[in-house]
């Protein structure tokens, strides 16, 4: 995932938090704040020191990014979101992360409505 797409600044992502609505399931809270102007979308990451060691934080930071990546055509460009980890993640899979993070989204109605044929 491109640098300019990720959110590092804690300023930004408490801004998303205060200003920003959430979305949950049980693996994963999103906070999406609409931002003017913005062309792409910006993802912040928060993975919990309760969720395991650095290894397993590190590898479910990896397979949400991934998730994002292959999903990112058809998320909404033009916003700002925060993801946090959940326990139940710290034991998924690939497949099972990008399945719940496009659930969330999904009830977040983030997703473009055109999403015939992204299932790779």
């Amino acid at each position: 995932m491109k640098k300019e797409l990720r959110i590092k600044k804690n300023k930004e992502i408490q801004d998303v938090f205060k200003n920003g609505k959430s979305f949950a399931n049980r693996q994963f809270v999103v906070y999406v704040l609409e931002k003017e102007g913005q062309d792409t979308f910006r993802i912040g990451l928060s993975v919990s020191k309760k969720l395991g060691n650095a290894v397993t934080r590190n590898q479910i930071k990896r397979y949400i990014r991934q998730s994002v990546l292959e999903l990112k055509e058809i998320i909404k460009t033009g916003n700002d979101y925060v993801i946090i980890a959940r326990n139940p993640a710290a034991t998924m899979g690939m497949h099972e992360v990008k399945k719940s993070l496009e659930h969330v989204l999904k009830v977040a109605r983030v997703l473009k409505k055109n999403n015939s044929g992204h299932n790779a």
